[in-house]
């Protein structure tokens, strides 16, 4: 089977945004450390014979992006907690297709990244999003015509606006395709207005002149926990977010080992320090019940913090969410695969996710995610058991 690829990606800001804050992170706090990461079939998708050549074609095409003057300009006037070494080194960045590793066994794909945490930190989202657009293009499968698309879009975010609450495009991972992406953030800039209020990818928030939303993610814990242990990766990673943005950027990620955890170390300063948090697993009116109880304990009203909701989110779920939090405690949304995949066709179940790291001075340490929702873990059982025993969960 003859397959052809004339696929490669346009930007280097084509990336979620807490990719280039988590960057600039390690880059002054963890400039040595190394990282691994696996990619996650959970859908088990059976990948066309010939898929591994292509998918490395269109790695390799990475090497040749760079940062523009125009981007780096956006970035300096839109994100002033980018400091100038940094956007000077994101000038002089480029991908090295050597850090990835593809390997394909029939219909099976395996996906492996390893190099300093500072360098590979950027290859998840996009390569996440090159496997999806591949995948529909070398099956052969058709979505529904751009218009459809649009509409599709429109009527969303004329919904979510009928709700009273905004929202925020979250979806470049799984997005069907970068065409895709980009009719929808065409439908809602040119629809959305009082409710949209901006996209995680940092290249589309720059083409729709809106704004870049994110902070950091699981691995800025994970890597944390291997460096510093389980029981202090929540209080180490947040106390080291406040160093380096001094309160900018202040939503915190709250599960990467559980809620009941995070809130035991999420104390009184952090609380008041964070903007608030973000829900990405478990029962989303559970975690409501938790946040505000938390904030209504150490004597802060909950209405003067937010909660940015994000775990596989569509309008039943906003509304019902909505309906519970109006009034109770500041809430936004982030939503990923339903808006920008939504095509007619079945969306990828697929994760890239970190499996070790390497602080510096160290040796190479298995990191895990514990969820809220144990379909979310990630990384061995034995290593998930000593997270669980040392941080007594149950």
């Amino acid at each position: 089977m003859q397959l052809k690829q004339d696929f490669s990606f346009t930007s280097i800001l084509d990336n979620d945004f807490y990719k280039f804050t988590m960057q600039q992170g390690v880059i002054r706090l963890f400039p040595d450390a190394k990282a691994k990461y696996k990619f996650i079939n959970r859908g088990n998708h059976v990948f066309p014979e010939g898929f591994a050549k292509v998918l490395r074609e269109a790695v390799n095409e990475m090497a040749h992006l760079k940062l523009s003057r125009e981007e780096k300009q956006f970035l300096k006037i839109t994100c002033p907690y980018l400091n100038a070494v940094y956007l000077d080194f994101l000038e002089g960045y480029r991908y090295n297709p050597e850090e990835v590793t593809i390997v394909q066994h029939e219909g099976s794909l395996e996906l492996h990244i390893e190099g300093h945490w500072y360098r590979t930190i950027l290859w998840e989202v996009p390569l996440m999003s090159m496997v999806c657009e591949l995948y529909y293009r070398l099956t052969g499968l058709t979505r529904v015509p751009n218009e459809e698309v649009i509409e599709r879009t429109r009527d969303k975010i004329e919904n979510y606006k009928a709700l009273g609450v905004t929202v925020a495009d979250f979806g470049t991972r799984r997005r069907h395709s970068y065409a895709v992406h980009r009719l929808v953030l065409q439908a809602l800039s040119d629809y959305g207005q009082g409710s949209f209020i901006g996209t995680s990818n940092v290249h589309m928030a720059m083409l729709h002149k809106t704004k870049p939303i994110g902070t950091h993610a699981h691995e800025w814990f994970m890597f944390h926990a291997a460096r510093y242990g389980f029981k202090m990766a929540n209080a180490m990673g947040l106390e080291h977010w406040v160093d380096v943005y001094r309160g900018d950027l202040g939503i915190a990620l709250s599960d990467t080992y559980t809620t009941e955890v995070f809130f035991s170390q999420f104390d009184k300063m952090f609380s008041k320090l964070f903007d608030g948090v973000r829900h990405d697993s478990g029962d989303p009116i559970l975690f409501a019940d938790k946040v505000i109880a938390h904030y209504q304990k150490l004597g802060i009203d909950p209405k003067s913090k937010t909660i940015i909701f994000s775990d596989s989110l569509n309008y039943d779920k906003v509304a019902s969410i909505a309906e519970y939090c109006r009034d109770k405690v500041g809430m936004s949304f982030g939503i990923g695969t339903s808006l920008t995949n939504d095509v007619g066709l079945t969306p990828m179940n697929i994760v890239i996710k970190m499996t070790a790291a390497l602080p510096k001075d160290g040796a190479w340490t298995e990191v895990v995610k514990l969820s809220d929702e144990q379909g979310k873990y990630t990384g061995s059982m034995e290593v998930i058991n000593l997270a669980k025993t040392l941080l007594n969960i149950h």
